[in-house]
């Protein structure tokens, strides 16, 4: 991925989530490590087949990391 790429995804993904302390960091393989302040959170890939540009954005979620969800209200 291009660094104007990552700079447009990153803006993208603070502008989405409403929190601008998301970062993207270039890896060598051509991903993009999505991190929220310090932490990792999950990786950005770059799609272009069928000549269309997409972003992959892959966040897996721990069972350990998740609360209890008891005090949550089920939508109707």
């Amino acid at each position: 991925m291009k660094r104007s790429e990552l700079l447009r995804v990153e803006g993208y993904l603070r502008r989405k989530f409403g929190n601008n302390t998301i970062s993207l960091k270039e890896q060598k393989d051509g991903s993009s490590e999505v991190s929220l302040g310090d932490e990792f959170i999950g990786v950005v890939y770059r799609d272009d087949e069928d000549e269309e540009v997409s972003y992959d954005f892959h966040m897996a979620i721990l069972d350990i990391d998740l609360e209890d969800a008891t005090d949550i209200p089920l939508p109707d």
